[in-house]
């Protein structure tokens, strides 16, 4: 199994405890952990070769 698919892995366990969790805070905090693992994941997939990196295009001086 890849890293990134344990990364989304742990995501979906972040995901299952934050609709289980009792009141707002935990909820919170699972769904930024969830958010955490699936930036984990996609940044490992990005390390293995898979996705290309995003790049944001820098506007020229003759494009202001």
């Amino acid at each position: 199994m890849k890293q990134s698919d344990i990364f989304r892995d742990n995501a979906e366990n972040c995901l299952q405890l934050a609709e289980r969790a009792e009141g707002q805070p935990s909820y919170k905090r699972y769904s930024r952990m969830a958010e955490a693992w699936m930036a984990l994941a996609n940044e490992q997939d990005w390390l293995d070769g898979e996705i290309p990196p995003v790049t944001d295009r820098v506007p020229h001086k003759q494009d202001v």
